[in-house]
């Protein structure tokens, strides 16, 4: 008999963590499908204007339209396209008519366009305001001498050009250039919640007939 309630708890501890893993998955599934709704809708409205103060889980992927003076200096970020070519993003200082200077991602140019010249002067940019969130752990330091970050860090590049620690991703610009623009897109966002889920309760459901299984093997064998 302690032999049976053992097995049954241990069970019904193991059945109650896998399926309470599902549901949490499940649960995962329905903010980032929300999440992916709420991206979507925002890259596809009209763009608006730059807001005055922009605050990132309010403007994050807003669209908006600006005007400015696009400064020759830029930051080249090490990239990887999905077409799997190798490059760099180029960052460079916008300034707008009142001032204010922000980090535009200009877009991608291949590795041995990295230190050509690029025109700068009077744009207008149509893109999407971003946050990005690519360092962590396993980044390397940026090589300032070399001029070479390895993720779009947005704290260290609006230090280096003297910006607001906001960024602008293009869509379009009025600007005649080779840069090829690197929209934002949900694309690389990952949603497997529903495969993690379907694994959590298949196992739930290997392990309770297992667990039924074992507690049939364990059961007292009558005589006679």
């Amino acid at each position: 008999m302690r032999r049976l309630n053992f097995l049954s708890g241990v069970g019904g501890l193991g059945l109650a963590a896998l399926v309470g893993l599902g549901v949490w998955q499940v649960q995962r599934l329905e903010w980032k499908e929300a999440l992916l709704a709420t991206i979507e809708t925002r890259l596809a409205a009209a763009p608006a204007a730059l807001p005055a103060a922009p605050e990132q889980d309010r403007d994050r992927y807003r669209a908006v339209t600006v005007s400015g003076t696009l400064e020759p200096r830029e930051l080249h970020v090490f990239w990887v396209t999905k077409e799997a070519e190798t490059g760099y993003r180029v960052i460079a200082p916008l300034v707008t008519p009142e001032g204010r200077r922000l980090l535009l991602d200009r877009g991608f140019v291949p590795a041995a366009d990295k230190d050509a010249e690029r025109a700068a002067g009077a744009v207008t940019v149509r893109g999407n305001l971003l946050w990005p969130d690519e360092v962590d752990w396993s980044t390397p330091p940026a090589d300032l001498d070399g001029n070479i970050f390895y993720a779009r860090d947005l704290a260290l590049m609006a230090q280096t050009l003297e910006t607001e620690p906001l960024l602008l991703v293009v869509r379009d610009t009025s600007a005649q250039t080779d840069i090829r623009p690197q929209p934002v897109t949900t694309v690389g966002i990952k949603n497997n919640h529903l495969q993690y889920a379907i694994t959590w309760f298949s196992l739930a459901v290997i392990w309770a007939a297992m667990t039924v299984y074992f507690l049939w093997r364990a059961r007292p064998k009558s005589e006679g």
